[in-house]
């Protein structure tokens, strides 16, 4: 049986997914921040009974799918409401939960990348000797400084602009936050998170500048940002492709639990 979720059904929902508070971040943060009854946001569960605990859930964002499930569950149902909306774009989850919709969706492409979580830091962490360094939570005044850094890097120039609204937004939001480091007046590395919620966040926007590289410098605020959302009692994910940065983040405590699939999706006519 699979229907619509409202506030009524909260509890159903973060019981399920508070399972894997780290993999249902998104839906986790999503729920928190906006509720159920938005025109942008839907939400449907599968249970065996009307008020039975919910065994997988779907979430709309926009055009924009996630899925998450424990064991077997109705994806032909979850398909079809899918199918019915014409301007879907994306499904993205577990990769085991996303590969289930293969052959029952037109997708045009399919990424993965490996999912990591941290629990608890190693410790006590050794860093080589290095300039002196001050390292600062961020707030609203910093934006423009930390996106200074951010446009000379090149997998974070695309868009300067939206960068800076986005970052705002989360420190703003409380949705994010970001540690910086700095020498001489500038931002030279500075590490973020995204989608925070009362049980996990997301590491995302690790940057140094290029002439500073090589120093253990995104490391070292990495391990600033998530000793601070660890004291918090919150879990850290990220996403990863380049062993290089796998690296850095298992020397902190990271462990790999799974794979993030992201199916692209035909445009329907």
């Amino acid at each position: 049986m699979i229907r619509r979720l409202y506030e009524a059904d909260r509890e159903r929902l973060m019981a399920l997914t508070g399972h894997n508070p780290s993999i249902n971040l998104f839906i986790i943060g999503d729920v928190e921040n906006f509720g159920f009854e938005q025109e942008f946001m839907e939400l449907w569960g599968e249970s065996d009974t009307p008020d039975g605990p919910l065994k997988a859930v779907m979430l709309r964002f926009y055009s924009s799918y996630l899925t998450y499930a424990e064991g077997d569950f109705d994806t032909e149902g979850f398909a079809e409401l899918i199918r019915k909306d014409t301007g879907a774009e994306m499904i993205s989850g577990d990769a085991g939960v996303v590969q289930a919709f293969r052959g029952k969706i037109a997708a045009r492409e399919e990424k993965q990348m490996l999912f990591a979580e941290l629990k608890e830091m190693n410790g006590p962490l050794r860093f080589a000797a290095a300039v002196p360094l001050v390292i600062r939570k961020a707030t609203a005044h910093d934006v423009e400084a930390i996106c200074t850094l951010t446009d000379q890097i090149e997998e974070f120039a695309a868009s300067t602009e939206d960068s800076r609204k986005s970052l705002r937004k989360a420190l703003e939001s409380k949705t994010g936050r970001t540690f910086f480091a700095e020498q001489d007046g500038k931002v030279i590395a500075s590490a973020s998170t995204t989608a925070e919620n009362s049980l996990s966040a997301m590491i995302v926007g690790v940057a140094t500048h290029p002439q500073h590289r090589g120093q253990g410098l995104a490391t070292r605020i990495t391990a600033e940002l998530c000793a601070d959302l660890l004291a918090e009692g919150k879990s850290l994910c990220l996403f990863y492709n380049n062993p290089q940065a796998g690296q850095i983040y298992k020397k902190l405590g990271f462990t790999d639990i799974g794979t993030w699939a992201m199916m692209y999706l035909e445009k329907q006519r």
